[in-house]
């Protein structure tokens, strides 16, 4: 299962994010990276906001 960590940078309002769902994909669309399902967009994070996105992936045994 896809689990993305999203974090931003010190100094700015927000809080870390980890983000798991089996749907979930991640898209570059412009200035805005889109984490959407099947139901459609979810998150948008602007470029500009300096965060973070980060898949972590379960250690393969």
């Amino acid at each position: 299962m896809p689990r993305y960590l999203i974090t931003h940078p010190k100094g700015q309002q927000g809080e870390d994010i980890l983000i798991e769902d089996r749907d979930l994909t991640l898209t570059i669309q412009g200035d805005w990276a889109v984490l959407a399902d099947t139901q459609g967009p979810c998150l948008a994070i602007p470029a500009h906001a300096g965060a973070t996105i980060t898949r972590v992936d379960e250690p393969e045994e």
